[in-house]
């Protein structure tokens, strides 16, 4: 792990020579604190790789965190790079319709909280997957967990590569590609060798040093304008292309209500579905510790995302004072919303170089490639985990597969995915990062969601009816993304989309909920009837923790 480190901090210096002449010290402060964080991080590897010797060190770091340190680590998870470019970048461009999204990110955490996080962690061992299979059919609700979240995996994905790219494409002048390399690489390192005890500790450090970051660039914003919320407003008002329109719901929710309302929906319960989220519940030693990982988990993503309203509407009323940000014409002229260098997505790094020169400029674009790089191997934690603790030990090996050989699985599982979050952050360059996440949260709402609480919650649920449900609500969800303009236009080519707008939820989560329901009562097998009767047993053990898994002793 140590000989690691050199080659790849080397490479990146090299690299990124070129853009440090011609930027100078903007580019200077960032490539140091780049590398900073680099080291500090694959030290952190090196030591995790040493006390990762199972599949529970692996998949869930012994199970032995806290519940302060395991909700500064799902804050870390979920502030990802559609939380901080993406939003900042939203409220940018079209004021408060940005502001719905963190909104719908926020608003999941009481449905995680008060449906499924004790009971996640009192009845399963890994993921989530462990939960829906407790007393319904291992092989089929495996597989169905298994294809949504990788599913899902991959669209989040797409969000913070590029993210990362175009990141490091603005601050040294890299080819983007080059760049999006380079994140799939440390992210195959920190998961391969060092599993959730590397990918915890990355992501606790991101948080800390996010929220610090976010708290310092809202301070200096508001000190711009003598401490008035209403002047940055006012000022955002007078120079955005769309004037008071961007105070009022715009396009996102008068243009289309039921778009809003599905993305509302989707934001509200995907929460609750995804993958890497639920993951962290199994990293605590008890019910009690996941309880309180959600309550500290949602104090600091709210607290954040009170952050990014400001930072946004504040780079409306700054950033067109700064010519220097955007791609002028031979006039000098130049559109803030079309023209700023980098994309909107790179609005808050723009801002942090405006209000606190190219120290914070640094400081903030090592934060913010901390914050995917610890996204992308949360993400890849997972993907792993479904591969080869559901797909290849549970469906493929049947249970017998050995420790030796699920951490073998797990680390070629490892190096696939970030292959894969190359080849889709180039394919997806130009999408808006948190657009990207809003549909990952839809079919994460309409796959694992309703199978994940049904399964837990409702006796008549089957595996008949689960299966049918989770796979139509995946399926739906996923076609309906594809021929939407955000695949079927921007990906595609073609002139106009299939379905009248992008986010699925409205339908497909319904959808899902009413077809487990009606497939699980007309279920009257006799494996129907022994998984009602195995329902007693789950609940005991979901509100006592009776028989749940314990922290590894090291």
């Amino acid at each position: 792990m140590k000989k690691s480190l050199i080659p790849l901090t080397l490479l990146l210096s090299a690299l990124s020579t070129p853009a440090m002449a011609a930027q100078g010290s903007t580019s200077t402060s960032a490539i140091v604190m780049f590398l900073i964080f680099i080291a500090g991080t694959m030290v952190i590897t090196w030591w995790a790789a040493k006390r990762t010797r199972t599949t529970s060190d692996f998949y869930t770091a012994g199970g032995g965190l806290t519940g302060f340190q395991n909700g500064l680590a799902i804050a870390g998870d979920y502030l990802s790079a559609a939380s901080f470019l993406g939003i900042a970048g939203m409220v940018y461009v079209s004021g408060f319709d940005g502001i719905i999204y963190a909104i719908g990110f926020l608003f999941g955490w009481p449905v995680v909280m008060f449906l499924v996080a004790e009971r996640l962690r009192n009845l399963g061992r890994y993921n989530f997957a462990d939960v829906t299979s407790f007393r319904l059919s291992q092989t089929p609700m495996r597989i169905l967990a298994a294809s949504a979240s990788l599913l899902i995996i991959a669209l989040y994905l797409i969000a913070q590569m590029v993210g990362a790219g175009k990141l490091i494409v603005l601050l040294f002048g890299l080819d983007y590609n080059v760049a999006v390399v380079i994140v799939g690489a440390l992210m195959m390192i920190y998961v391969a060798f060092g599993g959730m005890t590397a990918t915890t500790w990355v992501q606790i450090i991101k948080a800390v040093l996010m929220l610090f970051g976010a708290t310092l660039m809202t301070i200096l914003v508001l000190a711009a304008f003598s401490w008035d919320i209403d002047s940055i407003l006012a000022r955002a008002v007078e120079v955005h292309p769309d004037g008071a329109k961007i105070l009022a719901p715009g396009s996102q929710v008068s243009s289309n209500p039921l778009n809003a309302l599905s993305l509302g929906i989707g934001l509200a319960f995907g929460t609750a579905g995804l993958p890497h989220i639920l993951m962290r519940f199994f990293t605590v030693a008890d019910a009690k510790e996941a309880r309180k990982s959600v309550i500290y988990a949602s104090s600091f993503i709210g607290y954040f995302y009170l952050l990014t309203f400001i930072i946004g509407f504040g780079a409306i009323a700054l950033l067109w004072q700064h010519p220097e940000y955007f791609n002028t014409g031979p006039d000098g002229k130049f559109n803030m919303l079309t023209n700023l260098i980098g994309g909107t997505n790179m609005v808050a790094v723009h801002l942090a170089n405006a209000v606190g020169g190219n120290l914070l400029l640094g400081f903030l674009a090592a934060v913010t490639f901390a914050t995917i790089v610890a996204v992308v191997a949360g993400l890849a934690l997972a993907g792993a985990a479904a591969i080869s603790h559901d797909l290849y030990a549970n469906v493929i090996a049947k249970g017998r597969a050995t420790e030796r050989d699920q951490m073998r699985i797990s680390r070629i599982s490892t190096i696939v995915l970030g292959v894969l979050a190359i080849l889709l952050g180039i394919i997806f360059e130009n999408q808006n990062v948190a657009f990207m996440v809003g549909l990952a949260f839809a079919i994460a709402a309409s796959a694992n969601f309703p199978v994940l609480v049904l399964s837990i919650s409702w006796r008549g649920c089957t595996t008949r009816g689960a299966t049918i449900g989770g796979f139509l609500g995946l399926i739906v969800a996923t076609g309906w993304v594809v021929l939407s303009s955000t695949v079927w236009v921007d990906v595609f080519g073609f002139a106009t989309p299939i379905t009248p707008f992008p986010n699925p939820g409205i339908l497909s989560i319904p959808l899902a909920f009413i077809a487990i329901w009606f497939f699980s009562i007309t279920d009257t097998s006799e494996r129907a009837k022994k998984e009602k009767d195995a329902f007693d047993a789950l609940t005991v053990r979901s509100q006592t923790g009776i028989g749940a898994s314990s922290a590894s002793q090291h």
